[in-house]
C-alpha cells in the first residue's frame, strides 16, 4: 500500500464529511478479525457507490491492491491520521447548558481529536462543577487561562443573543477554530475557521424528507 500525503485544503467538504463513516465501519470490521476489505464490500454495507468509496479514501493517499482491496489496519491508521483522531488537540467549551452538557459526556466515549479541557458560564449554579472530568468555570476565567494555555479549538453552545459576543471574545484569546452550535451567523475576522452545526437544521431535513416520504 502507496500513502503519499494530500493538501486536506483540496479535500471536498462532502468527502470531508463521509471519511469519519468509513473508519468507524473500518474499525468495527478490524476487530471481527477482518484483514483485507474491497471497496465494492465498503460500498454494499454503508450503501454507497464503490467509485465514490475509491475517490474518498484516495484524498488519504491510501491505495487499495487488485483483488486484495485495503488493508484495514493500515487504512484505519491512515484516516486517524489524516483527520487528526490520533492525536488530541485541546478544546475551550462556553455554554454548559444541555447541548454543552452532552458534548461533555460524549467525549468521554468516543475520541473525535478533540478534548475539552475546560467549560465556561456564567451560570452559579453550574461553576465549580465537574460534567465528567471537565471542570465549568466563570466564564472570566477564560481570559486568565487563554494566557497560559495555547487553545486554538472553542466550541460555542451559548443562547444565540450572545454568541457573537462570547466568538468576539474566545478570537481575542488566540482561539483560530469555532464550532458553533448556535444559530447566530457570526461575523469573525476571515482567518478564523467557523464550522456551523446548526441542530434545528439537521431536525428541519430529517422531518421534511419523513414527510416526503408519507407522500
Amino acid at each position: 500500500m502507496n500513502v503519499t500525503r494530500k493538501n486536506k485544503k483540496q479535500v471536498p467538504e462532502p468527502t470531508l464529511r463521509r471519511l469519519p463513516g468509513y473508519l468507524f465501519f473500518l474499525e468495527k470490521v478490524r476487530e471481527q478479525g477482518v484483514m483485507n476489505i474491497s471497496a465494492p464490500t465498503i460500498g454494499k454495507e454503508l450503501k454507497c457507490d464503490p467509485t465514490q468509496v475509491v475517490k474518498d479514501l484516495a484524498v488519504t493517499g491510501v491505495k487499495g491492491k487488485p483483488r486484495v482491496g485495503y488493508n484495514t489496519y493500515e487504512l484505519c491508521h491512515s484516516l486517524e491520521e489524516f483527520l487528526g483522531f490520533n492525536h488530541l488537540n485541546e478544546a475551550f467549551l462556553v455554554g454548559a447548558g444541555n447541548l454543552g452538557t452532552a458534548l461533555m459526556a460524549y467525549q468521554e466515549q468516543q475520541t473525535l481529536g478533540i478534548k475539552i479541557i475546560a467549560a465556561f458560564d456564567v451560570d452559579e449554579s453550574k461553576i465549580g462543577k465537574h460534567i465528567g472530568n471537565t471542570p465549568v468555570l466563570e466564564y472570566n476565567k477564560l481570559f486568565h487561562l487563554s494566557n497560559r494555555l495555547d487553545v486554538e479549538i472553542a466550541i460555542l453552545t451559548t443562547p444565540n443573543n450572545v454568541a457573537q459576543e462570547v466568538a468576539e471574545d474566545l478570537v481575542n484569546c488566540g482561539v483560530k477554530a469555532i464550532w458553533n452550535f448556535t444559530l447566530s451567523i457570526l461575523d469573525l475576522p476571515e482567518n478564523i475557521i467557523v464550522q456551523n452545526t446548526s441542530m434545528s437544521s439537521f431536525a428541519a431535513v430529517l422531518l421534511q424528507r419523513l414527510n416526503d416520504s408519507k407522500k
